[in-house]
Order: C-alpha cells, then sequence, then structure tokens
C-alpha cells in the first residue's frame, strides 16, 4: 500500500475502507468445515468461552466476548499478560479459550499453551497462519489471513483486526442461532438504553389497574361513555361476568351507530361493541405490537391472559412515549 500511498486524505480514507472491505470479504472463501466444528465445540462448552489476545487484538478479543455474553454465552476477556501472572486460575477444564493473533506467534500467548494445556481446556485460535505455534497448538484453527494492512506502512493492525473482528461475530452469531437465542433473550439481556426501549415487553407499557377502562356487557351505554372519556384512550374493554374479553368499544363504534332515531343512549355496551377484537400477550415485545397496531391500523390493542381474561390495553401513544418509533 506504501508504493502508491495517496496524498489526497479523502483518496487515503477510501483506500483504507477498500482494503478492510476486502479484508473481510477474503474471509469467505477461507471458511470451511473448521468453522462448523468451532461453533460445534462452543455449543457443548460447559463452561466458560474464555477469549483472548493481546495489543490491538485484544481489544477485539474484549468485544467478541461481549458480543458473545450479549447473545446468551457465558463469556469473559482474559488478559494474556495478566494471566501469566496469575489470572490464568480463572480457566477451569470445562471452558473453551479462544485466542486471537494474526501472526499466531504472539509472546505472551505462546507462553499460555503450556499452561492451558495443564488446565485441559479446549483452545480455538483465530489467527492468520494456520502453520504457525498457535496455529498448530490449537484443537481448532480459524484462518483470519489478510493480504495487506490497511496502514500506509503496512504495519499498523488494522485490516486483520477489522477482519479478526468480523469472523469473531460470524462464530457468534452461528452459536446464538445453534442455541435457539430469541428476541425475548436478548430483551432481557439488553434493558437499558434506545435497544433497551426497543425490547421492551408489552406488559410494561400497558394500562392496567384503575386505569384501565372496562365495562361489562350489561352496562349502559352512558356509563361505558363515562367510561371512555374518564380513561381518555378512546375506547373501552367489555367484558362478561367472568371478566373475559367479549369485545371493544370504541369511538369509531360510537360514530358507525350514530345515525337518525338509533337511541345508542338506550342501549347496552353489549349491543354496540365490536367482537373478537385484535389482543395482544403481555409478554411479547414492544415491537411486535407496534407492528401489529400498524398491520391492522388500530391505535390501541387489548393485553389478554389466560382463558382470555383481560390485563391491560396498550396504546400506540404508549409506544411513541418509548421514542421506539
Amino acid at each position: 500500500m506504501a508504493d502508491s500511498l495517496p496524498t489526497d486524505p479523502l483518496d487515503l480514507a477510501r483506500r483504507v475502507l477498500e482494503t478492510e472491505a476486502q479484508a473481510i470479504l477474503g474471509l469467505i472463501p477461507q471458511l470451511d468445515a473448521s468453522f462448523v466444528a468451532a461453533v460445534d465445540l462452543l455449543h457443548h462448552c460447559s463452561g466458560r468461552i474464555v477469549v483472548t489476545g493481546m495489543g490491538k487484538s485484544g481489544i477485539i478479543a474484549r468485544k467478541i466476548a461481549a458480543t458473545l455474553a450479549s447473545t446468551g454465552t457465558v463469556a469473559a476477556y482474559l488478559n494474556p499478560a495478566e494471566a501469566l501472572h496469575g489470572d490464568l486460575g480463572i480457566v477451569q477444564p470445562q471452558d473453551v479459550i479462544v485466542a486471537l493473533s494474526h501472526s499466531g506467534e504472539t509472546e505472551e500467548l505462546v507462553r499460555l499453551l503450556e499452561a492451558i494445556r495443564r488446565i485441559d481446556a479446549r483452545l480455538v485460535s483465530l489467527t492468520g497462519d494456520r502453520q504457525s505455534t498457535l496455529g498448530q497448538a490449537s484443537d481448532i484453527t480459524l484462518l483470519c489471513h489478510v493480504a495487506e494492512e490497511a496502514c500506509p506502512m503496512n504495519l499498523a493492525p488494522t485490516a486483520s483486526t477489522t477482519a479478526a473482528l468480523a469472523l469473531g461475530d460470524a462464530l457468534a452469531m452461528a452459536l446464538a442461532q445453534r442455541k435457539g437465542f430469541k428476541p425475548e433473550q436478548f430483551a432481557d439481556l439488553h434493558p437499558g438504553g434506545h435497544l433497551g426501549k426497543r425490547l421492551t415487553r408489552i406488559g410494561a407499557l400497558m394500562h392496567s389497574g384503575e386505569a384501565l377502562p372496562v365495562v361489562r356487557t350489561d352496562t349502559p351505554m352512558p356509563e361505558a361513555i363515562h367510561e371512555m372519556s374518564r380513561k381518555r384512550l378512546g375506547m373501552t374493554c367489555v367484558v362478561d361476568d367472568r371478566n373475559r374479553l367479549a369485545g371493544v368499544l370504541t369511538d369509531g363504534d360510537l360514530r358507525r351507530h350514530m345515525t337518525p332515531g338509533s337511541n345508542i343512549l338506550d342501549r347496552k355496551a353489549g349491543d354496540l361493541m365490536t367482537t373478537s377484537p385484535v389482543t395482544i400477550r403481555g409478554d411479547v415485545l414492544a415491537v411486535e405490537g407496534l407492528r401489529l397496531m400498524e398491520t391492522r391500523k388500530i391505535t390501541a390493542v387489548v393485553v389478554v391472559g389466560e382463558d382470555n381474561r383481560v390485563e391491560g390495553v396498550v396504546h400506540l401513544h404508549d409506544l411513541w412515549r418509548t421514542q421506539m418509533i
């Protein structure tokens, strides 16, 4: 790369991005049965996945460990230099170590190999050289070779660390899929920030208790309208004498029945309600509730539990307040 170094910063930036993109694409033909074997080994691991690497590879190792942990795998980062001075004690025989080194000759990692064998932990390596010391000592070696670094001097770890990160992500995603990791589990592990808001469950947003608009099927319409106005959701649930959902009464229902001579105030809630309304469970993710409301073109949905008993109501405005829209 240094032989034809662009002088314009934008040209150099484009060259760096192209080099790193090519490094990632170059991983595809390097994938083989070893990748499947690594996923199997990690899937059957009864302990922890311990990810290790030195320097820039250590930073990438930290991220891979974090990605594994956030997708349902017990994982931790181990600094190989600190491991040589006592921290290796966290590694147990039932663990799997994932080691990152593009050269495969990183001194601190090479010095760990004998200790790893004594512990009898399994070893997976991500390296650019299958014949390196690390590559040959590993139970499974994932080739992560790059033709050149994105550094103009072809020295600073750039394309190689990008490739290692991408391969680590691929490994984590394949493992999550193998485990059957579900969006609900992801939500449990990400309660904070914007992502946490998007993964909030419907039950946490619904109006319940005193805030829940609900009347009986035999409730006179003046009382039903008062309930709708008091709870300010533009609707009310209509339940039978066992608190099971019989229907919903909405502003739209009122408008449709307000024809000349209809005398809706003389009728009961059950006479004007919409039967078989759209419902949802409280443990469904809020994003799924939003998708349901958008698809059915409604502004509120009833939350039901066992035996179709009413638990609450969630309104489109409740989702807006979470800033997920």
